[in-house]
C-alpha cells in the first residue's frame, strides 16, 4: 500500500467520523449526558457550598469532538430563587 493509498484511507476514516457524530441521534445523546454531568456537578458543587455553578455548554463537531462547560459565579440570593 503506498502513501497515497494510506493517506486516503486516513481521510476516508476521518469522514466516516465526523458524520457519524453529526448525526441527529448521536448529538441528541451527547447533549442529554453533557446536561446530567452538569446537573450532577452542580449538585456537588452546591452542597460543598461553592459559590460556582455549571452554566454553559458548549458541543464541538471536531476531531475530537469536544464538550466544553462555563462556570459561572453565582451569589446567594441567586441560589435562593433559582432551581437547577
Amino acid at each position: 500500500m503506498g502513501f497515497l493509498d494510506k493517506a486516503k484511507e486516513l481521510s476516508d476514516k476521518v469522514n466516516e467520523s465526523v458524520t457519524a457524530f453529526s448525526s441527529d441521534e448521536v448529538i441528541a445523546n451527547t447533549v442529554i449526558k453533557a446536561v446530567e454531568k452538569q446537573e450532577k456537578v452542580n449538585a456537588i458543587l452546591r452542597a460543598r457550598g461553592c459559590n460556582y455553578r455549571v452554566s454553559d455548554i458548549d458541543l464541538g463537531m471536531g476531531i475530537p469532538p469536544s464538550v466544553t462547560f462555563g462556570v459561572r459565579r453565582v451569589n446567594e440570593r441567586d441560589e435562593d430563587s433559582k432551581e437547577y
